[in-house]
């Protein structure tokens, strides 16, 4: 029997992913970058056994249906393939964020498959190659494994698209992210779909895959230069323009609610109003918004007074995967 355990943290993009060029390796059309966080996290153990006959798949303490197990027995294939093992494994694994509700579960959860299977199986993955590995499950989990700032360089082959870790000058430790969750219900239409449906279809999406490359620059030198209203505008920017291209789908759709764009609406206000803040949405309908961390205690009151304090989630960086000791409390399951 061999065992791995890893924790994974999700990561938000300030710089999005939207679209894939290559379905079957998730090699993105574009590169990205985000910012990993402490709020919320995977944990994941691996067993792999020779008295096990199929992979068995547990989520938050249910055993999963046989998609879900399908999705989760490729991915421990390409790591099989790499240990050159035929054992199938019990995979335990507890989300502490919302499933599917645009609040990057894919990013932690996939990281920690990742992590604990190939600590499992002793594979001794350098970080680019467990981000490698990673971006077979999720894309967006190439990003988790590093801590802060990460750059999923789009590349152009299996080999060549990864994250690493981005220049910072700690830059990362004077900022907050609130999470305003409008819902945390499963979404209608997932990442996945949602890319594949835009990429196809938008009328938009050719001019918002021009104007990345720019972005990311301005990102990465914003965060080198502790530049907090660049890199606030650049990320809102980022964000408008992706969800831009949904609406011209066709058929065209949006992750936005009403909520949403109350909120949005509110950032905008308290930033006029002196208060630096900027927000940003994946696909789904909560909201993001970047503060410094000097002025968090004064957003959280802006926010509470207007909104349900109880949908109101502070994260600060979060850090790089951790592998965690055989002998680390497992989740309750």
């Amino acid at each position: 029997m061999f065992s791995g355990k890893a924790r994974a943290y999700t990561n938000i993009a300030l710089i999005k992913y939207w679209g894939k060029e290559d379905q079957e390796l998730i090699i993105p059309m574009n590169s990205s970058l985000s910012l990993t966080l402490d709020a919320f996290y995977t944990e994941t153990q691996v067993i792999f056994s020779e008295d096990l006959t199929e992979d068995c798949f547990y989520l938050d303490n249910q055993l999963q249906d046989s998609k879900a197990t399908v999705k989760v027995s490729r991915f421990l294939d390409l790591v099989r393939s790499q240990a050159r093992s035929s054992l199938y494994a019990v995979v335990k694994s507890q989300n502490f964020v919302p499933t599917a509700a645009g609040l990057a579960s894919s990013a932690s959860g996939l990281a920690a498959l990742a992590g604990a299977a190939s600590a499992a199986l002793k594979l001794d993955l350098a970080p680019e190659d467990l981000s490698r590995l990673a971006r077979r499950g999720s894309g967006s989990a190439c990003r988790s494994i590093y801590g802060g700032f990460a750059e999923w360089q789009k590349g152009n082959s299996d080999q060549t698209s990864h994250a690493v870790k981005v220049p910072s000058n700690n830059f990362e430790n004077d900022l907050s992210m609130i999470f305003v969750v409008v819902n945390d219900a499963k979404k209608d239409i997932s990442s996945r779909d949602g890319m594949q449906r835009t990429v196809e279809t938008s009328a938009f999406y050719d001019g918002w895959l021009q104007t990345v490359p720019q972005d990311l620059a301005r990102a990465k030198k914003a965060i080198i230069e502790k530049d907090f209203n660049t890199l606030g505008k650049v990320t809102e920017a980022s964000a408008l323009k992706m969800h831009g291209t949904t609406l011209a789908a066709n058929p065209p759709f949006t992750y936005w609610s009403a909520e949403s764009m109350q909120v949005m609406d509110l950032v905008r206000q308290l930033r006029n109003n002196g208060l630096p803040c900027y927000f940003t949405m994946d696909a789904g309908p909560n909201v993001k918004i970047l503060v410094e961390r000097k002025n968090e205690n004064a957003l959280l009151h802006a926010l509470s007074s207007q909104l349900n304090y109880q949908h109101l989630v502070v994260a600060h960086a979060g850090p790089a995967i951790e592998i965690l000791p055989e002998d680390a409390p497992l989740p309750s399951f």
